[in-house]
């Protein structure tokens, strides 16, 4: 027995005053409408509606039914009517999760504009290290960055790449003096970013002719966060590998320097995840394509900028 059905039943005859006319209404036949009230009465061991021959009207109890039916009835209809406009018109709450370098970076701006794009939406962003479950921490979109997915029942939406450079201190390379090739670096004290992207003692560069894979001597320091990191190397600890988003502020403001700017360590994808891809929700779709429109745009400055930064500090060195 469908009770809501049952209820709409109950009161299109009270509206229209007639089983034959509420029958019409729903393209349904008489013997279903009084199928539908029996149902009703059989289950609440009460008399809704006294028939007779010319008309229908309502006992003490219908009336009292009635009241409630129309209540109820019209909360299920606001519910199925934000229910399917989840799919058109974006709202309610957006729990979005990232690394907190990545988070602080990109995202946070990423999210200011989209906010102010889509108001109706509330966003929950949550920076940790590790890869959350999806679906049992209540995550809508997860953002991460890693050379290659493990097969999943998420679905992946690749959003961008992320250089990652190498970078020292002034007054390290001062001490320590510069290096100028790859060989160089194993007179120098390699600091550790251990990230899911990145092999603990073993730095990956993208060379023009082919990668070249370079195992670097036991790190006097290793660390999981790369905001962790780039404080050390300011410190003057060693040299570090550091992404470009991470790296940007200590270059502007000269407390670091690019170590070998010819090579470049191995790019980082950056993927949008989320857990179904059917009855997607407005909300995580809209996110996703904003993302996908505006985080490839803002790591391209950020690109030009350290190209910049490069050029200027090598015609410096040169004077």
């Amino acid at each position: 027995m469908d009770t809501l059905e049952n209820m709409r039943t109950f009161v299109r005859v009270t509206e229209t005053g007639s089983f034959t006319k509420a029958a019409s209404l729903a393209s349904v036949s008489t013997a279903h409408v009084s199928r539908a009230i029996t149902e009703l009465e059989s289950r609440l061991h009460t008399r809704l509606l006294q028939r007779t021959t010319r008309r229908v009207s309502l006992t003490g109890a219908g009336e009292r039914y009635l009241q409630r039916c129309e209540q109820i009835l019209a909360e299920v209809d606001v519910a199925e009517t934000e229910a399917a406009g989840a799919g058109t018109q974006p709202s309610g709450k957006l729990r979005v999760h990232a690394t907190a370098g990545f988070g602080q970076h990109q995202l946070a701006r990423l999210i200011a504009r989209y906010s102010r794009r889509f108001p109706d939406v509330l966003i929950e962003l949550v920076l940790a290290p590790r890869m959350p479950d999806i679906v049992n921490e209540g995550i809508d979109v997860s953002v991460v960055m890693t050379r290659d997915l493990v097969d999943s029942a998420l679905v992946s939406q690749r959003i961008g790449s992320i250089q990652t450079i190498l970078c020292a201190s002034p007054q390290y390379l001062a001490k320590r003096g510069v290096p100028v090739q790859l060989a160089d670096l194993g007179e120098h004290t390699c600091l550790q970013l251990v990230l899911p992207y990145m092999s603990p003692g073993q730095w990956q560069f993208e060379d023009v002719s082919e990668p070249i894979s370079l195992h670097t001597r036991a790190a006097s320091l290793t660390v999981n966060d790369a905001e962790a990191l780039v404080e050390t190397i300011r410190e003057g600890l060693g040299i570090g590998p550091l992404p470009i988003s991470v790296a940007l502020s200590g270059l502007r403001d000269g407390s670091l320097v690019r170590v070998l700017p010819a090579h470049r360590l191995q790019e980082c994808y950056i993927y949008a995840l989320y857990a179904s891809r059917r009855y997607l929700d407005a909300k995580i779709k809209t996110f996703v394509e904003f993302a996908r429109e505006q985080i490839p745009l803002a790591l391209a400055d950020e690109n030009r900028e350290i190209f910049a930064l490069t050029e200027s500090s090598l015609n410096e060195a040169l004077l």
